[in-house]
């Protein structure tokens, strides 16, 4: 999938515009990066859009813990949009990105993030 596929995509799933899309994606893969070990943040990287691979270049080989709800504080904070809209994002960019990678790959990210991150992205389309 093209960067300009995945933004157009999280956009329309979001409800946002192109800007507050793509900063929002941004965002979203640079928590990622913080929240998955090092190698799997490789592994999601090497099948997303080359546009994303510096946000997601880990920066420890240790995934940090924390929940959803620092999740959004990060991506809201990043992306400097409010919590709402980095909420709508952060599901719009989870879904994309469970349509653009393996099934495996989609397993193991979800693995690592936990029951409460896959519930986010469960019932979207």
């Amino acid at each position: 999938m093209s960067h300009e596929s995945f933004i157009q995509k999280v956009a329309e799933r979001a409800g946002l515009s192109r800007i507050e899309a793509e900063a929002i994606a941004h965002a979203t893969m640079r928590t990622l990066s913080e929240r998955l070990t090092g190698g799997e943040a490789e592994d999601l990287a090497n099948q997303l859009p080359r546009s994303f691979r510096e946000d997601l270049l880990p920066t420890s080989e240790h995934a940090e813990s924390f929940g959803v709800a620092e999740f959004r504080r990060r991506v809201a904070e990043r992306a400097e949009v409010d919590e709402e809209k980095a909420a709508a994002g952060i599901v719009a960019v989870l879904a994309t990105i469970r349509d653009t990678v393996t099934g495996k790959e989609w397993h193991d990210v979800m693995g690592q993030l936990g029951k409460e991150f896959a519930q986010l992205v469960e019932t979207t389309g």
